[in-house]
């Protein structure tokens, strides 16, 4: 936690400025993941030293200006105004112009500034040359050309920052504030420290009382509005003027420009109608395919380490039953079970990571734009939903920074459609217990991605008739950049890789053992007398007589039409606080039932499992229909 004298520097810049990137460079593995207070936007921040200061780096959501049009925006601009020592505003080079108007605004802010330019390459790839000296005088404020992927460039913006906290300098300002300056001074003088962009807001306000205690400054007060008046109404033209002014006498094309670039090249193919689509599905295809056969090796070393913990435990603790048991059915049971499918979700999430660096997530989302809109949505949604395929609580936080009221509506309440990360463990499951067996892994693949792309297809029409009648409205235009195409920065890959997969740990981690604790307690209590029964017929017995076994029991007429029994149905209803404890419990109710259970596996237990009357429980239309059902049940305590 950053301590009161910390300095806090902001990074800012528009979106896909290659902002992130740079923040993951100087942070690494320190990074901080949490929400902004009083919104759910998250926030990533990270301390680090620079030079004799304690710094926290704040990692702001990108924006074009800093007048907001949604949530995420609002946060930034707040950020920048009230928590901000000094600025680093990250430029992309290759659209100096356009990067350049949200400077001329945070200049106004009256913060130091530190400008990080990258994507220096790829203006000289363009055949341009880049004045980096000029761009220096012409802004006021250190320019530190970088190159992200290479990490060309990070040394010399950690000596900026250490310079412009030491001695900071004066960003040249676009628009007139002598007025607003000297009423800053005077108001420090008095104690109050407020940056410009805030003053401007003040003295617009008719109804601000800051000036009440301060009459003999009224005068300085009035000239002050009146410069920011005429400051508001100059802005967008007079910025935009400036810019381009900038960037003409800071750029030179020193070569002839290409007519046709590379990136426009391949948009051709993966933009198209129907070309698109036909690469996207089969992209998410390889990707689902990917997750279920590159993780088959970890998941075996994972199952074979937790049974042999659990069976060298075992043993120490034969002199107390019930210990023995919590611990080896319990504690290791639950745990194990879930730790076993972290691979898929570390390779799911790896996936999304290496997409979204290439510039492809952009593309998809222009895909899923025509895709959604007869239905009510745009392509705006897509990221939300995406997210939601790893856990539906950040696809929710994604749609909560929609500008569109009714469509961020929409988009939350089919989020939880999407198969999210804890249906994969059940998913794994039954397709490696009876589909892979039988029909290898390419149905296995498909399998899995069917299950994928269902709660997708139901989405769909719920949105239509949503859309049609309680959010029926207007659609707003979807307007989004398209990145150029580039090679991931691996570090970032897997950095956001294992982030993401420790969040999952640590999050649903406390759920599945609380909840495994539980369903063990439920199934171990109360103890039935001794019957005489042989070995695992006793063991049976015992969980049909404790509390899971009545549950089961007396639940199992209304799961029976999809032809689950009392043992299915109590798992099920195990998963409604966390979808994650499903495949805990399904070993704990039929591990109990056999004498080698710490060496057996779940997949074998339940392929072997029967009704009463001997007939096999798990058949494939009951295997496929369990997929389903936690395909399209959106039961989940978070």
């Amino acid at each position: 936690m950053a301590s009161k004298s910390s300095k806090h520097i902001a990074f800012v810049g528009n979106p896909n400025a290659g902002k992130t990137t740079l923040f993951n460079s100087l942070t690494g593995s320190r990074q901080k993941v949490g929400n902004y207070a009083g919104v759910t936007v998250e926030r990533v921040s990270a301390l680090r030293r620079v030079g004799s200061f304690e710094c926290e780096f704040i990692d702001v959501p990108g924006l074009y200006s800093l007048t907001p049009a949604s949530e995420d925006e609002a946060v930034a601009v707040k950020v920048l105004e009230e928590e901000t020592d000094l600025i680093v505003c990250v430029i992309d080079a290759s659209n100096l112009e356009r990067n350049l108007y949200l400077y001329s605004q945070i200049a106004e802010l009256w913060r130091p500034v530190v400008i990080a330019l990258t994507m220096t390459d790829r203006v000289e790839q363009a055949g341009s040359t880049l004045k980096i000296d000029r761009l220096r005088r012409l802004l006021g404020c250190p320019v530190i050309p970088m190159v992200g992927h290479k990490e060309k460039g990070v040394k010399e913006l950690l000596a900026a920052i250490e310079s412009a906290l030491t001695t900071p300098t004066e960003p040249t300002l676009l628009s007139d504030i002598g007025a607003l300056r000297d009423l800053q001074v005077e108001l420090a003088r008095r104690g109050y420290d407020h940056s410009i962009g805030a003053l401007r807001k003040e003295v617009l306000n008719e109804h601000s009382t800051m000036i009440v205690p301060f009459v003999e400054i009224q005068p300085i007060w009035d000239k002050a509005r009146e410069a920011a008046e005429n400051a508001s109404f100059a802005d967008p033209a007079a910025r935009y003027a400036w810019t381009a002014q900038v960037q003409r006498e800071s750029i030179v094309q020193t070569s002839p420009k290409k007519a046709v670039s590379l990136t426009d090249k391949i948009d051709k193919v993966l933009t198209h109608r129907f070309f698109g689509l036909i690469v996207f599905v089969a992209v998410m295809y390889c990707v689902f395919f990917s997750i279920y056969k590159l993780s088959q090796p970890f998941m075996d070393a994972i199952e074979t380490a937790f049974g042999w913990l659990g069976a060298t435990i075992s043993p120490r603790l034969e002199g107390v039953p019930v210990l023995q048991s919590f611990v080896v059915d319990g504690i290791i049971a639950g745990v194990g079970g879930v730790v076993v499918f972290l691979p898929q979700i570390l390779i799911l999430f790896f996936f999304i990571a290496m997409l979204e660096g290439t510039g492809y997530l952009a593309r998809a989302a222009f895909l899923m734009d025509r895709l959604l809109g007869w239905c009510g949505l745009n392509g705006r949604a897509f990221i939300p939903l995406l997210s939601s395929f790893a856990c539906a609580i950040p696809g929710v936080m994604a749609a909560r920074v929609m500008p569109d009221p009714k469509a961020r509506l929409a988009t939350i309440l089919v989020a939880p459609l999407m198969s999210c990360s804890a249906r994969l463990p059940v998913y794994m499951l039954i397709i490696g217990t009876f589909i892979e067996p039988q029909y290898g892994a390419f149905w296995a693949g498909f399998a899995l991605f069917a299950m994928h792309l269902l709660g997708l297809f139901v989405a769909i029409p719920v949105v239509f008739v949503l859309n049609r009648g309680i959010l029926k409205g207007k659609r707003l235009p979807f307007m989004l950049e398209l990145p150029p195409y580039q090679m991931p920065r691996w570090k970032d890959v897997f950095l956001g890789m294992l982030n993401r997969g420790k969040v999952f740990l640590t999050t649903a981690g406390t759920t599945i053992v609380v909840m495994s604790i539980i369903i063990w307690a439920a199934s171990y209590f109360p103890r039935k007398t001794d019957t005489g029964l042989p070995e695992n017929e006793a063991a049976v017995a015992q969980l049909e007589y404790s509390v899971m076994g009545r549950v089961g029991k007396a639940v199992e007429p209304a799961f029976a039409p999809l032809g689950f029994d009392w043992r299915i149905s109590t798992a099920i209803l195990s998963a409604f606080p966390a979808r994650e404890t499903v495949v805990p419990s399904l070993g704990i109710l039929f591990s109990l039932g056999s004498g080698d259970e710490a060496e057996a596996k779940l997949g074998s237990k339940i392929r072997e499992a029967k009704w009463p009357d001997g007939r096999q429980l798990f058949t494939l239309p009951t295997s496929i229909g369990l997929m389903v059902f936690f395909a399209l049940c959106a039961q989940c305590l978070s």
